[in-house]
């Protein structure tokens, strides 16, 4: 999470206010759809408050539950033509293949950098470039382990096609993974995202494919780590 500088000049504040104002541009804030995992447990522990084990463990979960929906503040390149990671983790393959059929981008295949997200990973996903929505389209299937190279066509998934302003087509497919059993896309046809604004997340474990037009030159390797909107994925022909 990037630390927002302080102007010099900029009254400091001393005491409570200072501790809480450094808690705040630490701590990543949490996912709007994390609050009903983080609420629930907090119930929990408040009902048993009487009963220590009750308690230790619904404040367990709750913690688990907010380190998982943190949706900390990034801030991408200021750089032209670039394609930057839609989500952390680690570079599980970079290769060429078909993108997915749904889309209607061809059958030739096409660069392709797959992301690989633990269940210990930031797991919001964020718009590899800016652009506007061309396509959403969400298609049932398996819940093969997501870093099985099969589970780009075999699991379930949700397509995002993207046009660049220079007219460059950006897939970003978000898949299904093994314990990963709700995929959230709040992106509709028509909008315009801004590159690294947060468009949806997947519950729990999980991968992201991104798909890019012939021509592009890859800029990552197979097994590094990537880092939401600001690893640079990619260089637009």
């Amino acid at each position: 999470m990037a630390r927002r500088p302080i102007p010099i000049g900029t009254p400091q504040t001393t005491g409570i206010a200072h501790v809480a104002e450094l808690v705040r541009n630490t701590v990543p804030p949490l996912h709007p759809a994390g609050i009903p995992f983080v609420a629930a447990p907090l119930a929990v522990a408040l009902l048993g408050r009487n009963r220590k084990w009750v308690r230790r463990a619904g404040l367990a979960a709750a913690g688990a539950s907010a380190a998982f929906f943190r949706h900390p503040h990034r801030v991408p390149p200021n750089r032209a033509n670039v394609v930057v990671s839609p989500a952390d983790g680690e570079v599980a393959l970079v290769d060429t293949a078909v993108p997915p059929a749904e889309l209607n981008m061809g059958d030739a295949p096409v660069p392709r950098v797959s992301i690989f997200l633990s269940v210990l990973d930031v797991h919001v996903q964020r718009s590899p470039v800016a652009g506007e929505v061309l396509a959403v389209v969400h298609k049932p299937g398996k819940f093969l382990s997501a870093d099985l190279a099969e589970a780009s066509d075999a699991n379930e998934r949700n397509s995002m096609l993207l046009r660049t302003e220079a007219g460059h087509e950006i897939a970003v497919v978000q898949i299904a993974g093994l314990l990963a059993r709700r995929i959230v896309c709040d992106a509709n046809v028509g909008d315009r995202l801004p590159i690294g604004d947060t468009y949806g997340l997947i519950r729990f474990g999980s991968r992201v494919d991104t798909y890019f037009p012939q021509g592009t030159t890859l800029m990552v390797e197979r097994g590094q780590r990537a880092i939401g909107a600001e690893t640079v994925l990619a260089q637009l022909p």
